[in-house]
């Protein structure tokens, strides 16, 4: 009897230790909304509804305006949004949850990344967000996204990264590589707002839900953005090196590939090449299949075009191509893609 009435007392501790160990639902439930509220408090103040009207058409019919959403990233006024938000308007108007309205202008407009740079003309100060390093961000993490999904004001929702390292086209037919894929409820008028860590830093744009889907949304990485703000601060628009060609994405036969010592099942065949481009002069012509550029396979035309970044502008590179199923290397100069 002694030894059961012990042996039972043992194990009521025990019980009592292991579930004083674990939180109970509460205090989890407390913890996730306090951590919400919080980057709700501290980034909101920054986050902006973006209301456009557009430029006339041939006819001189003005379409109809819309609305997206936008976040400033410095007391002086620069808001970063998305080029669709923004890049066909001719006027745009910026509101934020603490009442000021003001006009503003767009800086630069980058489609490849579907991200703009806008300065508001308000006098003053600010509430500014910081933009955060996407590179730690891990599957599964805490993100909320703000903006105004609708035409509601300044909502809020929640979810967790879902991927990391996506790759979605933007509008002009470049991929945008590097996206976040997250779960938190992302409608139209969400676009160009932030997705923000439980730290308060923002780690993405929110630029595109897929239709028809559920909770599947996509935001371009602060990185990214990063990088396209000081490329439009510095120069009015993002570089990229530009060879002259067009192409597509074709395969290449496996007695091709073994004679040329390469792994590649796919290449990009050039179909057209500017007259007097990097290309042509260097030799290129129709019918080559690119394989590999700088000793880095190319697989397809999304290979192609995230390898002519701006590190390659006026830079010897090597281009390896198949031509009649031959293996030959020419070594082209890329230049800056012109804006247009």
């Amino acid at each position: 009897m002694l030894d059961f009435t012990t042996n039972t007392l043992l194990a009521a501790d025990e019980d009592e230790a292991a579930s004083s160990s674990v939180p109970a639902d509460d205090v989890l439930l407390d913890a996730y909304s306090n951590a919400v509220m919080a980057v709700s408090d501290k980034v909101g103040p920054a986050v902006v509804r973006v209301d456009t009207r557009a430029r006339a058409d041939g006819h001189g019919r003005a379409a109809p305006g819309g609305v997206g959403s936008g976040i400033v990233i410095s007391p002086d006024g620069l808001v970063l949004t998305n080029n669709h938000v923004v890049g066909s308007a001719r006027e745009i108007r910026l509101s934020n949850s603490e009442g000021l309205v003001t006009e503003a202008r767009v800086l630069g407009v980058d489609p490849d990344t579907d991200l703009a740079l806008v300065r508001a003309n308000a006098d003053g100060k600010l509430p500014a967000a910081t933009l955060g390093d996407s590179k730690s961000l891990r599957r599964g993490q805490l993100v909320v996204a703000i903006g105004n999904p609708l035409g509601f004001e300044f909502t809020v929702t929640a979810g967790v990264v879902s991927a990391l390292g996506r790759s979605i086209r933007a509008v002009s037919g470049r991929m945008i590589e590097d996206v976040i894929q997250t779960d938190a409820a992302l409608n139209p008028g969400n676009s160009g707002g932030p997705l923000v860590t439980s730290r308060g830093e923002v780690i993405g744009i929110n630029t595109a839900v897929i239709m028809g889907a559920q909770n599947i949304c996509f935001a371009v990485a602060s990185n990214t953005a990063q990088f396209v703000l000081s490329e439009i601060i510095r120069h009015g628009h993002v570089r990229r090196a530009f060879i002259g060609v067009s192409a597509q994405t074709v395969p290449v036969p496996r007695r091709h590939a073994v004679a040329a010592g390469i792994d590649n099942r796919m290449g990009a065949m050039l179909t057209g090449l500017e007259q007097e481009g990097p290309a042509s002069r260097a030799g290129l012509l129709s019918g080559d299949v690119v394989v590999q550029l700088d000793g880095q396979a190319v697989s397809g035309v999304d290979d192609l075009i995230r390898l002519l970044d701006r590190d390659r502008i006026d830079r010897s590179v090597e281009v390896e191509v198949l031509r009649l199923g031959r293996a030959r290397l020419f070594n082209v100069k890329p230049v800056a893609r012109k804006t247009k």
